[in-house]
């Protein structure tokens, strides 16, 4: 076979997409002109590079390029944190295919993704807020009062009984009415002031994945975190919630008993998978030049809890924030609504990207400085 010769390349200097060819060897063999723009450096120091030490700091890239020559189809990555050594980390859509020639080579094509799309999106998830507050505040009173007749009518039921071992059940209906009022109260109520103080976004990951391994010990719950992080201003009880309610859905996608995911309680399509296909990710990463309710930061965080169940079906995918929706039978379809709201109380916001095989939601909060 003839050597690759750049020039039966070269239409694709005109494309605006970025473009770029590895060889078997995932060396870098050719980069258009629209990939060195946004890539921020000059091809020819990319040239002959190993893609794996250009990008040693791009797991997600480079996790797409394995994908794509391992399962020989087309991986699509919608957002993703792209780093040249030596340059600021870069967020931009991805595809990668496998090529027939030369052999074994990758084609990666790279574009920036739409700052405008993005507003437009969280300003959709800040009304979306609105709604669940107004929602949820309406549904906790509806809830509270039955609970507090049914509180009642234990005690007076607990005078009543003739034998002091009976009372243990009326007790237990007590205790679990108290328990459902400050459930109430702590998560059906968001409009409770945020107690604001530093946290530590890895303590409070590191409390949820206890949590869920407690729940679920066979599940496979891995950690990928930028230590470098600094501690936000935050409630930290709130960020539990939110990223446990998260995650919980993330569970039921691996293992919900067929159901995959849902707001809350499962938002899937009844099909769901067993483990043992990658399990859970909790990823932590700097965002740069991040839109939060309506102001720029410079720099953010990004918290993502990743898993590779079934994804959201797509009739219910632009509505998963929505208070009552979801995809389980039986599901309450609050999970969501609650942590979009908890979040967006400290000054963050959701997002979700999903397709079969990989759904990532990502919390945004701006970093102080």
């Amino acid at each position: 076979m003839p050597p690759f010769s750049p020039a039966e390349y070269s239409g694709l200097d005109y494309l605006a997409t970025g473009t770029m060819i590895l060889d078997a060897g995932r060396r870098i063999l050719y980069v258009n002109p629209a990939a060195e723009t946004l890539l921020g450096v000059s091809g020819v120091l990319l040239l002959g590079e190993n893609a794996r030490s250009a990008f040693e700091r791009s797991p997600e890239l480079l996790a797409a390029v394995q994908t794509a020559c391992t399962q020989q189809e087309t991986v699509i990555e919608y957002e993703l944190d792209v780093v040249v050594s030596g340059h600021p980390p870069i967020r931009l859509g991805c595809s990668v295919s496998p090529l027939d020639k030369p052999r074994d080579a990758v084609l990666i094509e790279m574009r920036a993704v739409d700052p405008h799309l993005r507003i437009a999106r969280l300003e959709q998830a800040r009304l979306q807020q609105e709604a669940n507050r107004e929602l949820l505040r309406n549904l906790a009173h509806e809830i509270k009062n039955p609970l507090g007749g049914i509180r009642g009518a234990a005690q007076l039921l607990e005078h009543e009984l003739p034998r002091e071992s009976l009372r243990e059940y009326t007790q237990v209906i007590i205790k679990e009415s108290d328990r459902l009022q400050s459930l109430m109260e702590r998560l059906l109520t968001p409009h409770r002031m945020p107690r604001f103080g530093a946290v530590n976004i890895h303590e409070v990951l590191e409390r949820v994945r206890s949590l869920i391994l407690a729940e679920t010990p066979s599940m496979s719950l891995r950690r990928d975190y930028d230590i470098s992080l600094p501690e936000i201003q935050a409630d930290a009880e709130q960020l539990i919630q939110a990223t446990l309610n998260i995650a919980r859905n993330a569970v039921q996608a691996m293992y919900g008993n067929g159901h995959g995911h849902g707001n809350g309680h499962g938002y899937g399509n009844g099909h769901g998978h067993g483990h043992g296909q990658g399990g859970i990710v909790f990823r932590t990463r700097v965002a740069r030049q991040i839109t939060l309710e309506s102001r720029r930061y410079q720099l953010g965080m990004r918290v993502e809890i990743i898993d590779d169940g079934p994804g959201i079906p797509e009739e219910i995918r632009e509505q998963i924030f929505f208070p009552l929706v979801s995809g389980r039978e039986g599901g309450s379809g609050l999970g969501l609504a609650v942590a979009q709201t908890l979040v967006a109380q400290n000054h963050g916001t959701i997002d979700c990207e999903s397709r079969p095989g990989r759904t990532v939601f990502s919390i945004f909060l701006p970093l102080p400085g």
